[in-house]
């Protein structure tokens, strides 16, 4: 099969459905001038802090919210600087002590944002099953000292905690009166906001707009308007984009050397390196796959350079772990760097598993497809049979969940994609043994592993840390329930006349994007 599809013919393909989308009401495309218009992939789940998901749960707080702190564009180094807080200050290496800036207020006649509503944003999801509790593994207690000073103790000294816990997710601050009239969560519906926009409507799975909050006192954003719309495939999204419904979208990297061919006039590519990790879970609890030689056969058999050159057109090189390639903790090379499917079919045949079929699970993007079924050519040629099931968003996401039933047990093959973070503890932390259930697919459970994640969060050594993430790395590799494929290029296009950031997960911060 020729993988490197002609796109051109499939945006002509779907042209006729997209411009009927266009025509309809509610998929209007927004009027140009002091309105930004973005694209993202899915629709948004749950916009509280502590069930926070991912892309559009975690945009839209980074607009109708504030944290202490905030992160500047992954393109520029992934720099923190002061946002809610005007002041913060180590006064030792457990002590942090913070100042917020006057004038941030809550809707809904909530008041001034407190130091109490920090203590209660940190503290509700420190020791709690919130995915993003790690983020505060060494929080003690937030100390109030009056309205806008505060004092964050941690149980040991952990200098990365300004980077991992303060500025998204988790760190986004909640108003504590609100929250508790509200029950004490929420999901879609903010019951107190305090940032430079307003959640203004919200059409399911078409469109989100914002607004700006009159009672902003920061630094007024570049936009009046912000209007999200969803699109699930970056094809599509590309088509739309030629047709002016959107200033900045995120592309598949395979639209790259077509874009460099024809660039729409007025538009600027962006290519850059991205903390966003693709591989494939395994999943050892599976009946078909507890064998560790099946798990190994699977390994044997991957073809990493037909998935780089078919899904991501040789854009990127093998990952060899869930550590960003080219940082001073990455690890050199897979145990398995070498394809052989001779070996992939002695270990099936050892384990008795010959005429194997398999389920692999992946969400509906060109580019998850394009690697599903190279995997299951690849596979093939080892004797295993691959199912591929395409999963709209919501339901992926709770396929691993062992609050939604039983099937997580079960799973086999998942493609998976986690946006990473500054620092390699933010990509390792979700295959630790409390993960299993949450965001650990493959039920690997190792107390090493464990053990190396404790040490590292406190160790400042680099060299001494590198050696623990690549153990880990070693450790996910010989479990046999993980086959590492790549980070993903960022690959975006936008208007020439406006300015985008991005942090470090990829998702934009509409909030500052500037005119040029």
């Amino acid at each position: 099969m020729n993988w490197n599809t002609d796109r051109r013919q499939f945006l002509k393909l779907t042209g006729a459905g997209l411009a009927a989308a266009a025509a309809s009401p509610h998929f209007a495309w927004a009027a140009e001038g002091d309105t930004l218009r973005i694209r993202v992939t899915s629709d948004f789940q749950v916009l509280d802090p502590w069930g926070i998901i991912g892309e559009l749960d975690e945009i839209i707080p980074r607009c109708t919210q504030v944290s202490l702190v905030r992160m500047g564009d992954m393109r520029a180094g992934n720099q923190w600087e002061l946002y809610a807080a005007e002041k913060l200050e180590w006064l030792d290496g457990t002590r942090l002590a913070f100042t917020l800036r006057e004038g941030l207020v809550w809707t809904g006649d909530y008041g001034p944002v407190t130091a109490n509503d920090v203590k209660f944003s940190y503290e509700r999801i420190a020791g709690s099953d919130s995915a993003w509790a790690y983020q505060f593994e060494k929080l003690k207690e937030v100390e109030v000292i009056d309205d806008r000073n505060g004092v964050i103790h941690l149980t040991e000294a952990f200098a990365p905690f300004i980077v991992i816990a303060m500025p998204y997710y988790g760190g986004h601050i909640v108003c504590k009166a609100a929250v508790e009239a509200a029950g004490g969560q929420y999901t879609t519906e903010i019951p107190a906001q305090c940032g430079p926009y307003l959640l203004g409507s919200w059409e399911q799975q078409q469109k989100v707009t914002l607004v700006t909050n009159p009672a902003w006192s920061g630094e007024k954003p570049a936009f009046a308007t912000v209007e999200i719309y969803i699109v699930t495939d970056d094809q599509a999204a590309q088509l739309a984009y030629e047709a002016d419904a959107f200033d900045y979208t995120r592309l598949a990297p395979g639209a790259v050397k077509q874009l460099k061919d024809a660039m729409p006039q007025g538009a600027t590519l962006i290519e850059a390196e991205s903390t966003r990790y693709v591989w494939l879970t395994i999943n050892q609890n599976a009946e078909p796959l507890k064998d560790i030689r099946v798990r190994q056969a699977i390994q044997y058999a991957y073809d990493s350079d037909a998935v780089l050159q078919g899904a991501y057109d040789g854009l990127v090189s093998r990952s060899a772990g869930v550590v960003q390639p080219g940082t001073a903790f990455a690890r050199e090379k897979n145990i398995i760097d070498t394809r052989d499917v001779e070996k992939a079919k002695a270990l099936l045949a050892e384990a008795g598993a010959e005429g194997l079929t398999l389920n692999l699970v992946t969400q509906t993007d060109s580019t998850s497809q394009a690697i599903s079924q190279i995997i299951q050519a690849s596979l093939a040629e080892a004797g295993i049979t691959v199912v591929i099931q395409p999963t709209e968003d919501a339901a992926y996401w709770a396929l691993g969940d062992k609050t939604a039933g039983d099937d997580y047990l079960s799973l086999e093959l998942v493609l998976q994609s986690f946006a990473g973070g500054v620092d390699p503890t933010e990509n390792l932390v979700w295959f630790r043994p409390d993960q299993i259930g949450v965001y650990n697919w493959t039920f690997f459970d190792s107390a090493e592993y464990e053990e190396l994640y404790q040490k590292s969060l406190t160790e400042l050594d680099t060299e001494k840390r590198r050696a623990m993430f690549n153990r880990m790395e070693d450790l996910m590799e010989e479990s046999g329930s993980f086959v590492f494929i790549c980070f993903e290029p960022l690959v975006a296009i936008h208007d020439s006349n406006i300015g985008p950031v991005i942090l470090s997960d990829g998702h934009p911060d509409p909030v500052r994007f500037t005119r040029t």
